[in-house]
């Protein structure tokens, strides 16, 4: 491996096992599935573990911290001539509870973290710099205490520390499972 990624993988893995290690409460811990839609073509595939922290309580119990590690995958263009990037992801989250609806609870979902890109030119786009932020705010149906589905807005950029700086925008599906 060259470029930023040793480190970057390092500190994923140490943050994983940081998160493994506040692990054994029920559902605190959840393994979500991402379908991505990005701008033109794009689209993408994201897998996270997820794991909640008990910071806030104390000042609010009604707020909830997740920890979010992910990868994903993203395509764009026809499967003949597709340019493809891989990221690496970690974002801490925090999640609101808005009430009962249509027989469902629902939450807000805000998070900004950092994420690591393959490549720096992709669909279109220089953006510059493999470091981006991950820009997310989202609306959660949880179906039981060990489903939810989630849709939401994720912007990476790189937050204007290098020109040019177009961002990527993408609308996200995700059906997460917790254990």
């Amino acid at each position: 491996m060259k470029g930023p990624y040793p480190t970057f993988l390092l500190l994923l893995l140490t943050l994983s096992l940081t998160l493994f290690s506040a692990a054994g409460r029920a559902n605190t811990q959840a393994i979500a599935v991402d379908y991505l839609q990005g701008e033109g073509d794009v689209q993408g595939l994201k897998l996270a573990y997820q794991q909640q922290m008990p910071w806030l309580h104390s000042i609010n119990p009604k707020l909830t911290v997740l920890l979010e590690a992910s990868a994903n995958f993203w395509r764009y263009g026809p499967a003949n001539s597709s340019d493809s990037n891989a990221v690496l992801a970690f974002s801490p989250v925090l999640r609101y509870p808005l009430g009962e609806q249509l027989g469902l609870r629902w939450d807000l979902e805000f998070g900004i973290g950092v994420s690591l890109l393959d490549d720096t030119r992709f669909a279109g786009k220089n953006v510059s710099t493999h470091y981006q932020f991950e820009d997310r705010l989202g609306l959660v149906a949880w179906f039981s205490p060990e489903q939810s589905v989630t849709l939401r807005y994720l912007h990476y950029s790189n937050a204007g520390f290098k020109k040019p700086n177009p961002g990527l925008d993408f609308i996200s599906l995700s059906y997460a499972w917790y254990f």
